[in-house]
């Protein structure tokens, strides 16, 4: 979707809290790191995430929220979500919590919708 829509609307990943670390509510992940344990600094959280995009082949660009989870927080991210903000900042689509909630298809006529304006 984000490459159909390039140059009229920008797709960005925001990494949040690691919803499954080894040191909490473990589950293994499909990745180089194997076992993933709860970031304890920017830093770290920002290795995981880069980890995350590279596995996953997620060429969008990625933003990673801060430590007090402010983003996760304010838009009721976890453990994943999908929303559309529009121009002038206000949230136009707010998809369920995912991954079973995510409807890229919905996601996609809200955003046809939002381009029309």
């Amino acid at each position: 979707m984000a490459k159909k829509y390039e140059g009229k609307a920008q797709f960005l990943v925001i990494y949040i809290k690691e919803a499954h670390p080894s040191d909490d509510w473990a589950s293994r992940v499909n990745s180089k790191l194997g076992y993933i344990q709860d970031p304890k600094t920017f830093y770290e959280r920002s290795q995981v995430a880069n980890t995350c995009m590279s596995d996953l082949k997620i060429d969008i660009p990625c933003l990673i929220d801060d430590m007090d989870n402010t983003a996760a927080r304010a838009y009721r991210g976890w453990p994943d979500r999908m929303f559309i903000v529009s121009t002038d900042g206000l949230i136009a689509y707010v998809g369920k919590p995912g991954p079973f909630g995510f409807l890229p298809s919905e996601m996609e006529a809200a955003l046809k919708e939002e381009l029309k304006k």
